[in-house]
Parts: C-alpha cells; sequence; structure tokens
C-alpha cells in the first residue's frame, strides 16, 4: 500500500511539473485524492522524505524536496564499505566504475573545453602542485579539477553522478592512507590531463585518465592484498574502527 501511494505522490510532483520547494497539497488532501488512511499517507511521505523526493516540514506542510544523490551517496557508501569488510573488492569496483565514466568523458571534452574554465584548470592544477611542495592534502584540489574538467557539458545530472562516486569512493578510502603516496605523481598526472584535453587530442586524454586511475588502482590492490594477508581473525574488530 505504501509503495503504491508512493508511487501516485510522484506521478502527482511529475504531472503538475512542481518544482523543488513546492507545496504539494495537505494530508487530508492527499488522503481524499489518494482514497487512503492517514496513517498510510503518512508512512508513503516518511519513504518519499527518505528519498529525498519530499520534504515535511512539521507545522509548515509538505514540500517537494530536492531531489538529491545524498541517499544514493549514503547506500553507496554503505555498500562498499561492508563489502570491503567482508573480504569483497567493492572499492575497486567503485574505482572502475568511475574511471570508465571519465575515461568515456575525457573523449569528448578533449579541445572543447571553455578559455575560463581551462584557466581555472590551469590555476588548479597550480595550487596542487604548492599544496604537494607544502606537504598538504590534494583531495579537495584534486575533486575541484575534475568538476571543473565537465562542467562545460552543460550536464547537471552527470555533476551530480560524479560527486556521488567521488564522495562515496573517499569516504570509504582510509586505508588508502597506509601506502605511500607521492603527491608529485599525482600533479604530473593532472597536468597531463589538462594538456591533453587542451590539445585536443582524445585519445591521448584517455590515456592519461586511465593512467591516472591505473596508479589509484595499483595503489589499492597492493592494500588490499596487504589487508588479505594479516586480517585472520580481526574482521570484525577492523570494522568498527573504520572512519567513514
Amino acid at each position: 500500500m505504501a509503495r503504491d501511494l508512493q508511487e501516485q505522490i510522484k506521478k502527482l510532483i511529475i504531472d503538475r511539473r512542481l518544482p523543488s520547494g513546492a507545496l504539494l497539497p495537505t494530508e487530508p488532501e492527499l488522503m481524499d485524492m489518494l482514497g487512503a488512511s492517514r496513517n498510510s499517507v503518512r508512512e508513503a511521505l516518511k519513504g518519499l522524505q527518505a528519498m529525498g523526493i519530499v520534504e515535511i516540514r512539521h507545522g509548515f506542510g509538505t514540500y517537494v524536496g530536492p531531489m538529491s544523490m545524498a541517499p544514493m551517496i549514503e547506500g553507496l557508501a554503505f555498500r562498499t564499505v561492508a563489502g570491503h569488510y567482508r573480504g569483497e573488492d567493492s572499492l575497486l569496483q567503485l574505482l572502475q566504475l568511475r574511471e570508465a565514466v571519465e575515461t568515456g568523458l575525457v573523449s569528448r571534452v578533449a579541445g572543447r573545453v571553455p578559455p575560463d574554465d581551462l584557466a581555472a584548470l590551469d590555476a588548479l592544477v597550480d595550487r596542487m602542485e604548492a599544496e604537494a611542495a607544502a606537504g598538504t592534502g590534494l583531495a579537495e584540489t584534486d575533486r575541484a579539477f575534475h568538476a571543473t574538467l565537465y562542467r562545460g557539458l552543460g550536464n547537471l545530472l552527470l555533476s551530480e553522478l560524479l560527486e556521488a562516486f567521488w564522495d562515496a569512493f573517499h569516504r570509504v578510502r582510509t586505508d588508502l592512507a597506509e601506502l605511500p603516496q607521492d603527491p608529485l605523481v599525482t600533479c604530473r598526472q593532472h597536468r597531463e590531463i589538462l594538456d591533453a584535453v587542451r590539445s585536443g587530442d582524445a585519445t591521448r586524454a584517455e590515456d592519461a585518465i586511465r593512467e591516472h586511475f591505473g596508479n589509484i588502482r595499483t595503489r589499492l590492490t597492493a592494500t588490499e592484498s596487504k589487508e588479505t594477508g594479516r586480517s585472520t581473525g580481526r574482521g570484525a574488530d577492523r570494522g568498527t574502527n573504520q572512519r567513514v
């Protein structure tokens, strides 16, 4: 019953072309429209709120939600870390998924990145090199680089999907910190991606992306092999200490 009501409420949002933040009919109105009890309507709305489709503001009403990918990120991150501690290669699978997406995208942007975005990418690589020299983390600059690289495509859903992959992967990649990482290599790889994209050489750009992800994959595979070798009898204990 709750699932059927959820589908009807979603159809109502679509049919009325309601944007995020729009006020939905009141509970009594929904009861009349859907022919359902108050408890059934409330249960359906709570389920939709968990998915980010609606937002319940107590004392004010129910609104169309932001429809963000936050629930997906939470589920993806949990599934990945749970699989990791069951001995599965879930973190590697997530990395492979992101690599496949970016390898396909980079050829589309090669030679087509707007001048302002090229300037921003240059500045980000410069910042990355400064951070590497100072011994500070590159994660946020790295994230901004990839977001800027594809924003010229004007695809909001794509941007959110890449952010979801990034968030999920980096929230469960703590084990990678146990292996030494040369930040200068990371900087060089991003400079190579940028130079290839600027030149319009799609093949070179794809190769640069593959090299970048190959470096991460090598470190991840080495980490998982090391953990497998010392995990006997410790899986449950380590799981409780994981920082996500």
